[in-house]
């Protein structure tokens, strides 16, 4: 597999070269096309699995990288759905111990999914747009819930 591009400008996955064309795919919508040979050019140093991950939204992989497991993802939601949220409160509703909500909270922040917000005189969590637009996303939507 490699990554190419054509006349256009365009980026694709190289699934299949014959000796006049050669079949390639758009990493966004999965479809495959023929495209005549003179027309592509190899794009050196670009990773083809870094072109094919290049097809899911932005917000989509961002939240991919922080969220290990179930709880993660469901505590993330539960920012989304609910915040802005104390983190007292969170530590009540989570079924999750103090370290592990900590940790999934410093991933989060790392991440740029959620912000440490001022709720009631409190130190909270609110989700940051890129979340919302990603649980949305996940969900199903648009991204704009």
């Amino acid at each position: 597999m490699q990554t190419v591009r054509d006349a256009a400008g365009e980026t694709y996955l190289l699934v299949k070269r014959s000796a006049e064309s050669s079949r390639v795919r758009d990493p966004t919508t999965g479809e495959e096309r023929y495209v005549d040979n003179d027309e592509l050019r190899v794009v050196d140093g670009e990773s083809p699995l870094a072109t094919a991950a290049s097809g899911v939204p932005e917000p989509v992989r961002r939240l991919l990288r922080a969220v290990h497991d179930d709880e993660s993802l469901g505590l993330l939601a539960v920012v989304v759905d609910e915040g802005p949220i104390a983190a007292i409160d969170l530590l009540d509703s989570a079924d999750m111990c103090e370290s592990d909500l900590h940790g999934a909270i410093t991933e989060f922040r790392a991440a740029g999914l959620i912000d440490e917000v001022d709720v009631a005189g409190r130190r909270g969590y609110e989700a940051t747009p890129v979340a919302v637009e990603a649980m949305g996303l996940l969900r199903g939507g648009s991204g704009d819930e």
